[in-house]
């Protein structure tokens, strides 16, 4: 079972959300949507590609891994923002 364009939505904004809650960091709705998208993507190729896990469909472990994504992703640009 694949997840559609309102799962990914909503895993999105409410990975993008928790992530920037951990993190410290005050972002918008459309901003917490792409990093926890884009983070969903980051988690997602490193679970499978790293770990042998492929993960997929609208269930816990997806938002776990999108969670972990958007964190990493959160910290990697705030090295880069350190940095410049």
């Amino acid at each position: 079972m694949g997840l559609g364009i309102i799962g990914w939505l909503v895993i999105g904004i409410i990975a993008g959300w928790l992530a920037e809650k951990v993190m410290g960091r005050n972002h918008g709705l459309l901003t917490n949507l792409i990093v926890g998208v884009i983070g969903a993507l980051l988690g997602g190729f490193i679970s499978n590609n790293v770990f042998g896990t492929p993960v997929g469909g609208f269930n816990f472990v997806t938002l776990i891994v999108a969670f972990l994504g958007a964190c990493l992703l959160l910290f990697l640009l705030g090295l880069v923002k350190r940095r410049a």
